[in-house]
């Protein structure tokens, strides 16, 4: 696809260069082709050309375009993936020990209603 990108962009530059000194130097080259008054429609053929081949080159540079960034998004999916099994590999998982939680020490209460508690000696 790359290939054709290049080539049709080469043709169309090649094809509005030669169309340019055609028209520049028309009063010589005009009786060549049997053209000797420059008719609108011989003009929109050419327009109509360059147009289309304008198209393609866009087109297929578009197509081209699109599949670098796919493959580019690939390349950083797999790239991020070897980036977290290497940091997986320096950085191993440790079991931590659990941390023991502290007992609060109550007293057996009798009845409904609760101890008073001193908020002074926490």
């Amino acid at each position: 696809m790359k290939t054709l990108a290049h080539y049709l962009q080469l043709a169309l530059l090649a094809y509005f260069f030669l169309f340019l000194l055609f028209f520049i130097f028309f009063e010589s080259l005009g009786s060549l082709f049997g053209m000797d008054p420059i008719a609108s429609s011989s003009l929109v053929k050419v327009f109509l050309t360059g147009l289309l081949l304008f198209l393609a080159t866009w087109i297929t540079k578009t197509l081209h375009t699109k599949g670098l960034t796919e493959q580019i998004k690939k390349m950083e999916i797999e790239m991020n993936s070897v980036k977290a099994k290497l940091y997986d590999l320096e950085h191993p998982k440790i079991a931590q020990p659990s941390k023991p939680v502290p007992q609060k020490n109550q007293e057996e209460t009798s009845g409904a209603i609760r101890p008073r508690q001193n908020f002074t000696d926490q």
